[in-house]
């Protein structure tokens, strides 16, 4: 049998996700959902879903997934975005891990829903991300934007997927690229990077090249396309707002 495994969810107005996010996490020992405030009806459905949902003031990605894992009530944590889900193979593979696994974390590949396909080229395949871990070995850093986990220990392998579907639509899309450009930009500029006029030149082109090309784009057909155009759009957003930021600070 497999350690028992609490899934972690930190949400704000969620509901249209929170519900598939949760049925995907059914198989779990127990599922936590953090709360920053959603004005919708987020906390009311994942109670429904039978979640142990605690409202607490946003204080950024890693704190936040680092105190909902401090809530679970198993040390084996499965953190889950509530736009993601869990898939019956995904499932499979934990269940068939040992009673006390020797890697301190696992990596799984996710695969993207856009534009109505599953998106298996560019950067956002296999996208493979540590979610399933040991929070006595491992937590999230503090990053304002791609917050990951420190792991202290080895992290292994699982071939199976998980899903994720982040946009109802392009515009949703840009809103959040605006958005993470932003943390993106700050997070640079706290690193000490500074932006020049090349890097507008040539980092958006490179990028694009890379997503459309070299990770095969052109597989997926127009979205392939979209999401290869959209990615240097956001490269170039990003040393943009690095350059205003370095504007205003003299």
């Amino acid at each position: 049998m497999p350690p028992p495994v609490s899934v972690i969810v930190i949400t704000r107005d969620a509901a249209a996700h929170i519900e598939r996010a949760l049925r995907s996490a059914a198989w779990a020992a127990e599922c936590v959902v953090v709360d920053c405030g959603s004005t919708d009806d987020t906390v009311a459905r994942a109670r429904a879903m039978g979640a142990r949902v605690e409202v607490r003031e946003w204080v950024g990605y890693g704190a936040q997934k680092n105190h909902a894992a401090s809530l679970a009530r198993h040390d084996w944590v499965f953190s889950l975005d509530a736009d993601e889900a869990i898939t019956d193979a995904l499932r499979e593979a934990i269940a068939a891990l040992p009673d006390s696994p020797e890697p301190a974390a696992y990596r799984m590949p996710r695969v993207t829903w856009y534009l109505g396909r599953w998106i298996r080229s560019t950067d956002w395949y296999p996208d493979r991300a540590v979610r399933l871990y040991d929070r006595r070995r491992a937590q999230w850093d503090d990053r304002p934007v791609h917050e990951a986990l420190q792991v202290q220990g080895a992290i292994a392998d699982l071939a199976a997927e998980f899903e994720h579907r982040p946009y109802a639509d392009v515009a949703e899309h840009l809103t959040r690229m605006n958005h993470y450009t932003t943390l993106a930009a700050r997070q640079m500029q706290a690193q000490g990077r500074r932006a020049r006029a090349w890097h507008f030149l040539v980092h958006p082109p490179a990028a694009f090249l890379r997503n459309y090309v070299a990770r095969a784009g052109f597989r997926d057909g127009v979205p392939g396309l979209v999401v290869s155009l959209l990615g240097a759009v956001y490269v170039l957003q990003k040393y943009v707002k690095l350059w205003e930021r370095q504007r205003q600070a003299t």
